[in-house]
C-alpha cells in the first residue's frame, strides 16, 4: 500500500517506467491512467472528506470532531472542548480544501512530477504532520486535554470511513 503511490510517482517523474508499458503496447494508455487515477482518487477522497466535514458546520448541527468527542466521552463534554472540536472540524475542513487547491495548482501550473510527487509521496506525510499538530495544540488549548493512543485513532479513522460510506450510499 505505501510502495504504489511512490511507484506511480517514480513512472510519471522519471518516465524509465514506460519500457514495460511499450512492451504492453499500453505506454500512452497506462501513463494517462496512471495520471488520471492518481488525480481522481485524491480529489474524490478530499472532496468527500471537505463535504461530510465541512456540512456538519452549518448552523444547527454538531460539527464532525464534536460528534465523535461525544461518541468517545458521552454526550457531556465541556464547553470549551466544544468550542474547540468546532475549532479543529473548521482547521480539517481547510485542509482538505488546501490539499485540494494545492493539487489543482500544481495539477494545471507545475510539471506533472512536482503535481505527482505532493499527491502521491507527500499525501500520507501532510496528514500525519496535520494529526500531530492538532495533538500540539490540544495540548495547549484544553486543560486536562484528553491524548488519543494509535489504537483511539485508528478507531476514530475507521468510524469516519464508515460515516462516508453511509453519506455516500444515502446519497
Amino acid at each position: 500500500m505505501v510502495i504504489c503511490p511512490l511507484l506511480i510517482h517514480l513512472a510519471l517523474a522519471t518516465g524509465r517506467w514506460t519500457g514495460i508499458t511499450i512492451a504492453l503496447g499500453l505506454t500512452h494508455v497506462v501513463d494517462v491512467g496512471l495520471i488520471v487515477m492518481a488525480a481522481c482518487f485524491h480529489t474524490l477522497v478530499y472532496s468527500a472528506l471537505l463535504i461530510m466535514f465541512g456540512t456538519t458546520l452549518r448552523r444547527g448541527r454538531d460539527p464532525f470532531i464534536t460528534a465523535l468527542s461525544r461518541k468517545m466521552y458521552g454526550d457531556d463534554i465541556p464547553a470549551d472542548m466544544v468550542r474547540y472540536t468546532r475549532g479543529v472540524t473548521w482547521a480539517w475542513s481547510g485542509f482538505f480544501a488546501a490539499q485540494l487547491a494545492t493539487s489543482l495548482a500544481l495539477f494545471l501550473f507545475a510539471p506533472i512530477a512536482a503535481w505527482s510527487f505532493f499527491v502521491n509521496v507527500l499525501n500520507l506525510p501532510s496528514v500525519a504532520l496535520m494529526f500531530a499538530g492538532e495533538q500540539a495544540v490540544r495540548m495547549l488549548v484544553l486543560r486536562n486535554a484528553p491524548w488519543h493512543s494509535w489504537s483511539d485513532i485508528l478507531r476514530m479513522i475507521a468510524h469516519i470511513k464508515r460515516s462516508a460510506s453511509n453519506q455516500a450510499s444515502s446519497g
